[in-house]
């Protein structure tokens, strides 16, 4: 989950998506259906896209995110609006990391 905040400034998110190309961002307001297209710059960074762009929210609501290029999704997920302040958590320091195990199974008697 996306948390944005209710604001007339632009607003920046990074996500990792399925291609690293996009031009659109869709945005559907879970209560009311209503839905907003609005065409986006997208930079990328490693594994990550990132967009930076003013968005239309209400505080207290929920919205469906999809990323797109053309017709293609390439990422969904949810974005909730609200105008607390939330603190910031990474995961691994916004760094990719490959699972790798040796495969050792272990049986204890």
């Amino acid at each position: 989950m996306i948390i944005l905040r209710e604001e007339n400034t632009a607003q920046t998110f990074s996500f990792i998506p399925r291609q690293l190309t996009a031009t659109t961002i869709v945005l559907r307001n879970e209560t009311t259906g209503t839905e907003t297209t609005i065409a986006a710059n997208f930079t990328v960074s490693t594994y990550y896209l990132t967009t930076t762009n003013v968005l239309s929210l209400k505080e207290n609501t929920f919205y469906n995110l999809t990323i797109k290029n053309g017709n293609n999704i390439i990422y969904k997920d949810k974005v909730f609006c609200t105008n607390q302040n939330i603190d910031t958590y990474t995961v691994n320091q916004n760094q990719y990391v490959a699972n790798a195990t040796n495969n050792e199974f272990k049986i204890y008697e």
